[in-house]
């Protein structure tokens, strides 16, 4: 792929109805994590994990792309590769960038082919992000400390500047006890001090291995956020609320960020003091299915974060998604014909309240056939509080997952349920009054499966719809 058959490459793909429009992909084959979010000389630059050579995971790149608004994004070509013969001849995964007096810096892992050995490495960056020179002396740090010994579950390095010194986060797990956040210290970025464990986890509660670590202030607390490993498979994202003292991080609050196909976040600080996250959403279908689409991931709707009275943590989609709305469709509950929304479509945004005392449940449903043998539910308990999504689709099939994701959603005294639905091909994010994240993907079997429904109307007190267009028009 070269910039001049980008949007020949990304045209070949316009029949593709799972295809989001208003999200960023590359053109073709895999993405995952996000890297190296940064503002840099007022533009915002995402790397990425991509595999330039197909829709699968292998062959860990930087890819980049950079936007004036966040939502609108141009291709640039692979920022970073593998190097034979070197701790990262087996991939560049995931990391962080920083501003060193104007000097970008670049943190990664390095791994060897088998992913057996994983090492945090140093590239230094010119003005444009778009060259980088690796540091002679790779790897910054070698390997884990002596109570650490799993060489293949330490990355992701997050670095931060703190007072007169920089400091860096290590995801990694300690065998029989969990995932673990391993601390550092430099004064120079080269040479780096373990300090302690950050925060420990426990295997019941928060898995086997804590990956893509985020630490930063928010407000007068400390935030972490951790994407959790269980196995061999993708988990759980949780995040931590609370003081940060002597080097030691102390859980106040803490909770589930997302606990489905949101994973891998990154943040970043924009030069409007704004806390922005990003994030890998990844696919719900077989691998041959990925690698025969030619595309694999994407990355979510950027959101600000921030923290409420109850220093729960609150995530906004960026409001310069506001700017490419379409259409607007308000609807009441007298719009409806029975449960049916007069609005079609499978690249909307979605505001939607309800009132639960009004019934037992209450939700929405998306991407229904016109018969209702497919349909996604995203559903209201109100006993249990708990928010899910159940997707079902018209025809068996073993390469479309259809187990149900869900995330408990205590409602306040009084508290009415808002949902913000981000809905874009296959793509569908929901936010929860702004604290409860739950996001999916729905591969409808048809293109004309794209009817909206509600449930139980009598719940339902506004309802908003935006047409959202193609970012690539």
């Amino acid at each position: 792929m070269t910039l001049d058959n980008v949007q020949d490459i990304r045209r070949q793909f316009a029949a593709d109805y799972h295809r989001p429009q208003y999200h960023y992909l590359p053109p073709s084959n895999w993405m995952n994590d996000p890297n190296g979010v940064i503002q840099w000389n007022g533009r915002y630059h995402l790397f990425y994990q991509y595999n330039p050579y197909g829709a699968h995971h292998a062959n860990m790149h930087w890819g980049h792309a950079v936007s004036d608004n966040l939502i609108h994004w141009q291709d640039l070509p692979v920022a970073i590769a593998p190097t034979p013969n070197t701790v990262d001849e087996g991939g560049i995964f995931s990391g962080c960038i920083v501003n060193d007096n104007g000097v970008p810096k670049m943190f990664y892992t390095g791994v060897n082919p088998d992913y057996q050995v994983q090492t945090q490495c140093l590239a230094i960056g010119n003005d444009e992000l778009d060259e980088w020179q690796k540091h002679e002396g790779n790897p910054v740090i070698a390997k884990p400390p002596a109570s650490f010994v799993q060489f293949d579950a330490f990355r992701d390095p997050f670095v931060w500047r703190e007072d007169d010194a920089w400091y860096m986060g290590v995801g990694a797990r300690m065998d029989g006890v969990g995932g673990a956040v391993l601390l550092y210290k430099s004064d120079d970025l080269v040479n780096w001090e373990y300090l302690n464990p950050l925060l420990v986890g426990s295997l019941s509660t928060s898995g086997v291995m804590w990956e893509c670590p985020n630490f930063f202030p928010l407000g007068d607390k400390w935030v972490l956020i951790i994407s959790s490993h269980i196995g061999y498979a993708t988990g759980t994202v949780l995040y931590f609320v609370g003081s940060y003292e002597n080097y030691r991080f102390t859980p106040e609050v803490e909770g589930v960020l997302d606990p489905a196909y949101y994973y891998a976040p990154l943040t970043h600080e924009d030069n409007q003091g704004r806390r922005i996250m990003h994030s890998w959403i990844r696919e719900g279908r077989s691998v041959d299915t990925q690698v025969q689409a030619g595309w694999s991931g994407v990355q979510a709707i950027p959101r600000v974060l921030r923290l409420d009275s109850k220093n729960r943590l609150i995530m906004t989609p960026v409001e310069e998604l506001h700017a490419i709305r379409g259409t607007h469709h308000s609807i009441t509950q007298d719009d409806l014909d029975d449960t049916l929304v007069p609005v079609q479509g499978m690249h909307l945004e979605i505001h939607a309240s309800f009132d639960p005392s009004q019934a037992d449940n209450c939700g929405i449903t998306v991407a229904a056939s016109a018969d209702g043998r497919e349909q996604t539910r995203i559903l209201y308990d109100r006993d249990t509080q708990v928010l899910r999504v159940h997707r079902q689709y018209a025809t068996a099939t073993d390469d479309l997952e259809t187990n149900w994701q869900g995330t408990p959603h205590h409602l306040d005294a009084d508290e009415i349920l808002d949902l913000v639905i981000l809905l874009d091909g296959s793509v569908l994010e929901i936010i929860a009054n702004g604290r409860s994240s739950v996001t999916s993907r729905v591969y409808a079997q048809h293109q004309d499966n794209d009817h909206i429904h509600i449930i139980n109307p009598t719940t339902l007190q506004t309802l908003d719809i935006y047409d959202m267009p193609s970012i690539w028009s």
